[in-house]
């Protein structure tokens, strides 16, 4: 399982080291694409392999089906961790995600997130003040 939240540098080269507590389960290939509310996802290849299934079997016919399934698929690239656990962010997803010299990984049960670190730092002030309101949500659908 994939949890907490780690900061590290994007360096000059724009590769940004998964932290060792992650390395193991993420394994040596990754998928990295554009997320939700302008994060980047990284995905175990096994867990890509998933989530890309579900995204085909989506009706083609709904354009919000195509939209997404075109941004999410096509903004993906492989990445290979080298020898000290780095993987290179492209140049599209480094603008997408924002990302400047500090970013912040977040495991997300079965996902890395990346995140500018001050992006991160405004998104998780703005969510903490509305815990309870998603606690209570969470609590109609069973989950909490």
């Amino acid at each position: 399982m994939l949890i907490g939240e780690f900061t590290h540098n994007l360096d000059e080269k724009k590769r940004v080291a998964i932290p060792a507590k992650f390395r193991k389960e993420i394994g040596k290939k990754a998928v990295v694409t554009r997320g939700l509310d302008n994060c980047l996802f990284v995905y175990p290849l096994s867990e890509w392999e998933k989530v890309a299934e579900k995204l085909s079997t989506l009706p083609m016919g709904q354009s919000d089906n195509r939209n997404f399934s075109r941004l999410f698929l096509a903004g993906a690239v492989d990445a290979s961790l080298d020898s000290m656990g780095r993987i290179l962010i492209p140049d599209y997803l480094k603008k997408f995600a924002g990302l400047k010299d500090k970013v912040v990984i977040t495991g997300v049960y079965k996902k890395l997130e990346i995140w500018d670190a001050g992006a991160w730092e405004k998104y998780k002030s703005r969510i903490e003040k509305q815990t309870d309101i998603l606690a209570e949500k969470l609590g109609e659908v069973g989950v909490y």
